[in-house]
Parts: C-alpha cells; sequence; structure tokens
C-alpha cells in the first residue's frame, strides 16, 4: 500500500471512530461535521473525498459500530463458556458488563433511529437490519442453551433485552441486565415444557 493510500484509509478511520465516539456520546443529529473534522484533525475536504454527505458518515459509523458490538458479544460469550457458563448465562453476562462500561449510552442503532426519525433514512434501514441480526444471535445463544424447543422464546426474550438496554440508559443502572435474565430464563424454561 503507497503512503498516500494509508495516509487516506487512516484519515477515514480516524473520522469514522471520532465520528462514532461523538454520536454515540451527544447524539447523531448534535455533532455537527465541522466538530467532527476538528476533533478527527483532518481537513473539510478530507472528509468529504471519504463521505459524500454527513448522512453517509452516519451510515458507516453504523457499520463500525456493529462490528464492535458483535465482536463484543461474540468474545464476551466465548470467555463467559469458557469459564463453565451455559450460552444464555454467559449472553446476560456480557450484556451487564455492557451496562456497567464507562460511557454507557444504550444502543447506538435505537439511538440513531429515534433521532433520524425517518425509516427510509439509510441509518434507521442498516439499524433495522442489525436488529434483525442480533435478535437472531439471541435465538443462536438460546438454541445453543435449550434446543429447539427452548429457541421458541427467542421473540420474547429479544424484547426483554431490549427494554433491559433502554432501561438501563433511563436508571443508569446495570440490574434490568438481572431482571431480563431472570425473566429469560423463566421464559425459555416454560418453551422447552410445552
Amino acid at each position: 500500500m503507497s503512503p498516500s493510500t494509508t495516509r487516506k484509509s487512516n484519515a477515514r478511520q480516524r473520522i469514522v471512530e471520532t465520528a462514532e465516539r461523538l454520536f454515540y456520546a451527544e447524539g447523531v443529529r448534535a455533532v455537527g461535521i465541522d466538530r467532527i473534522i476538528a476533533e478527527a484533525g483532518v481537513a473539510k475536504m478530507t472528509l468529504y473525498n471519504h463521505f459524500a454527505s454527513k448522512d453517509d458518515l452516519i451510515l458507516a459509523v453504523l457499520e463500525y459500530r456493529e462490528q464492535k458490538i458483535d465482536a463484543m458479544f461474540a468474545d464476551g460469550i466465548e470467555r463467559h463458556v469458557a469459564a463453565g457458563e451455559k450460552p444464555l448465562d454467559a449472553f446476560f453476562a456480557v450484556l451487564k458488563e455492557w451496562f456497567e462500561s464507562p460511557g454507557f449510552r444504550g444502543c447506538a442503532f435505537i439511538n440513531a433511529s429515534i433521532e433520524l426519525a425517518d425509516c427510509e433514512h439509510p441509518g434507521s434501514q442498516f439499524s433495522a437490519r442489525h436488529k434483525q441480526q442480533f435478535h437472531a444471535m439471541i435465538e443462536e445463544v438460546i438454541r445453543e442453551t435449550a434446543g429447539r424447543k427452548g429457541a421458541a422464546a427467542a421473540p420474547a426474550v429479544a424484547l426483554l433485552v431490549e427494554g433491559a438496554i433502554v432501561t438501563a440508559v433511563m436508571e443508569q443502572s446495570s440490574e434490568p441486565a438481572d431482571v431480563a435474565r431472570q425473566a429469560a430464563l423463566a421464559l425459555v424454561a416454560r418453551a422447552r415444557r410445552k
């Protein structure tokens, strides 16, 4: 890779990482392009060479955030399972760790969808697809823990998880992860008995 290409890709990554940090902390609508440029240490033209509009940057940030969240859950679940926990318990342990992490402000995809307020916006559509994949991951975790019959509870468990995320932000507490875990285990156990 040429030095020029490396500088361009480094600048793009810096822009995305800076925007992701600011959007998550303050919101996609509250943070302007000029602030991102200043904090990323790039020229305005550099940003527009990589992103035609703020909407394109929002989409790139959501794609980047998805990679981080997916890795956080995959790595965390693997770590907890290696320590002897069942996959569903491991999932809720990672959820709680996320709630307790510094700067936790809930789900970036829920936040962006609310702020964008347009279901046709590419960021809203990406967020909706992300949630479908996230819910499929929850279903897989339940299936690994409780089999096919237990996985019938996955849609309800996904709703519990989403509610726990919102409640954790509003209450500034990790306790909703524990409440959701207990309710999820009860739902899965009931589904297995059917």
